[in-house]
């Protein structure tokens, strides 16, 4: 047969010395046995030679087997030179060289050797199909579907599980729910497939749907349907369905743990985290690199640098995304030296900064006002380490601009950008102008983004935020009406607590809490203890038009002091309070939580939506900018 391979042959392999008795040689059924249960590619060279010298490398069931082994153990190389060997290659021989290459994710030549197959006219078979279609990219695979219809192999369970697999991967959804929906008989692997393609494109309902109705549910399904929840913004459901895999005595693999990680790393559930940490390690679960960084990852956003630098540091061959989940822990963090000092340690021992790497040092500038550090960094990307700035870079100088009081200039910025500005670097540049009480240029972004109906919620309430700071009601009472006109709802802001591993969720002004009346006294004696102390509620942050003590009533009940306070009467005095805010915490709520860290000795943790911060004896990690 004539055929190209993009591999060099190589040599023949060694032959044994000595003699052999030839009486003795095993049968072909001994020497298949002896070729499949090879575990070392030196045994499969010894049987390969002792082949050859007894010229049955012809045999074609031999030749086979040998072939499929070279490229199980690792010799891919071996496998096709034995292959343009064979004279006249079946079916077997073809579809083995092409899973061999399916196996090392070539699917190019995988596809190219079965083109010489039906060239050289050896018709495929189901399993040809089936070993195709694993991993194939969405468009060589509805070729493949078009020619498994043809040939008859498309009512095949394999043929059509790889099928829907292929349309799931592809972002296809319709096809592959149409191909699932028509088979009459559904495997866990077609299951499984069709779950994570709604797992992945956010179909939570019917992915959970699938789920449910499995009658046997292996580790696979309960992983997909876990790092579902975790990649979709549910973290709470991940960690309840994780609960119960255990209950089910299903016993949880790395990919399990990393999808946790991830959930309780956006819970800010420092708690559950020590938790699983210890999980992994009473239960042998490796922590690798990838487990390490993922707790390095989850200790951060739960408030504890302290075990996410122990972790760190106890990484065995850590490699650039470990080395950027630490730079950004000290990030967002506000700990701006700790994570440049980190950079230049990483760079120093030859690992080359990704485009993350320069969002967590962008963001590190920005948070403590490093101006001119930002800027050498922003250039160093493209001029020394030839990164391309993505729109997140320049949404982090804008932030770093605009918080530093350069509005003009990052204005500038986003209009000369080399991409077009999404609506969340606007954001960013509206931001700034309501923090600086620019009203003529938040205006002139506002109008821009309505014209080009690229504004969200964000936008109208950043607007209305900037007229209700200048005392412009009109212009208020225009942006909400806008607001309602369009659909627009404002996201309230809603702060958590962990308290022996339970997450207590408030709203502001909320009473639905089984402690409810506790809180509010806490609260009246919080007020007291702030009063004594000379403190002055900030009324001028409240953005409606209301009297001043109305005004004083609606900051009391904001959901981080109602966290604060349940905090205060449900944990040890001396204890951390650790709180997550979905929204920027307010000047107000901020000074707050110092004077309470200096009357009541404690450390108060609090991550916003956009840094952590920090409250000891009356000051913050901040050093107020933020």
């Amino acid at each position: 047969m004539s055929s190209t391979t993009i591999y060099s042959t190589p040599p023949p392999p060694p032959l044994p010395t000595g003699k052999t008795n030839t009486h003795q040689f095993p049968s072909v059924d001994r020497l298949v046995f002896l070729i499949d249960k090879s575990k070392s590619i030196n045994h499969l060279l010894q049987l390969h030679a002792a082949l050859l010298r007894h010229g049955l490398h012809h045999h074609s069931i031999l030749n086979f087997k040998l072939q499929r082994s070279y490229y199980t153990l690792g010799r891919l190389d071996y496998s096709v030179s034995l292959f343009e060997r064979t004279h006249n290659p079946n079916v077997f021989f073809w579809t083995s060289i092409i899973n061999g290459h399916v196996q090392r994710a070539l699917h190019d030549q995988a596809l190219f050797y079965y083109a010489q197959m039906l060239v050289h006219g050896v018709e495929p078979n189901c399993f040809t199909f089936s070993s195709l279609l694993k991993s194939c990219p969405l468009e060589p695979g509805k070729a493949l579907h078009s020619q498994a219809i043809k040939l008859g192999f498309v009512s095949d369970l394999f043929v059509r599980t790889g099928l829907v697999d292929v349309y799931a991967r592809g972002g296809d959804v319709m096809s592959a729910q149409q191909l699932f929906d028509t088979m009459p008989e559904k495997s866990l692997v077609s299951l499984t497939a069709m779950m994570t393609c709604y797992a992945k494109y956010g179909e939570l309902g019917k992915a959970r749907v699938l789920f449910e109705e499995m009658k046997e549910r292996d580790i696979i399904c309960w992983n997909v349907m876990i790092d579902g929840y975790a990649q979709n913004g549910m973290p709470n459901e991940a960690f309840i369905l994780f609960r119960k895999m255990l209950r089910a005595r299903v016993k949880p693999n790395e990919v399990t743990v990393l999808s946790v990680l991830s959930a309780c790393g956006q819970l800010g559930v420092l708690e559950s985290g020590r938790w699983l940490h210890s999980y992994i390690e009473n239960n042998r679960i490796e922590i690798n690199v990838h487990v390490g960084t993922a707790l390095v990852d989850m200790y951060s956003k739960c408030g504890s640098l302290e075990d996410a630098r122990l972790v760190f540091d106890r990484i065995k061959d850590k490699d650039v995304v470990a080395w950027n989940s630490m730079i950004t822990g000290y990030a967002i963090h506000g700990f701006s030296q700790n994570a440049l000092q980190l950079f230049n340690e990483m760079c120093m021992i030859g690992h080359h900064p990704t485009h993350v790497t320069f969002i967590a040092v962008l963001s590190a500038c920005g948070h403590a006002g490093l101006v001119s550090e930002g800027w050498s960094f922003f250039h160093s990307m493209k001029d020394q380490y030839g990164i391309e700035p993505r729109i997140e870079h320049y949404g982090c100088m804008v932030n770093l601009l605009g918080r530093a009081g350069h509005l003009e200039e990052a204005y500038a910025l986003v209009k000369n950008m080399n991409t077009e500005p999404d609506p969340v670097l606007w954001g960013t540049l509206l931001a700034a102008c309501r923090l600086h009480n620019n009203i003529a240029l938040g205006e002139e972004i506002a109008e821009f983004l309505v014209g080009k109906n690229l504004a969200n919620s964000g936008t109208y309430i950043l607007l209305s935020n900037i007229y209700a700071a200048a005392g412009n009601w009109d212009g208020v009472a225009r942006v909400r009406t806008l607001m309602k006109d369009s659909g627009v709802q404002k996201e309230p802001g809603c702060s958590s607590i962990e308290v022996n591993n339970k997450v207590h969720e408030f709203l502001a002004g909320d009473k639905k809490h089984p402690n409810s009346k506790e809180i509010y006294m806490m609260l009246e004696e919080i007020n007291g203890w702030l009063k004594a102390h000379g403190y002055t509620p900030q009324t001028e942050i409240v953005l409606h038009d209301l009297g001043e003590r109305q005004k004083e009533q609606s900051l009391e009940v904001h959901s981080e002091k109602l966290a604060m306070a349940f905090g205060l009467i449900s944990t040890q005095p001396g204890t951390t309070i650790k709180i997550v805010k979905n929204l920027r915490v307010c000047l107000d709520c901020h000074d707050v939580t110092k004077l309470i860290s200096k009357i009541t000795g404690r450390k108060i943790v609090m991550r916003d939506r956009n840094r952590f911060h920090h409250f000891v004896n009356g000051s913050c990690s901040c050093g107020d900018y933020w």
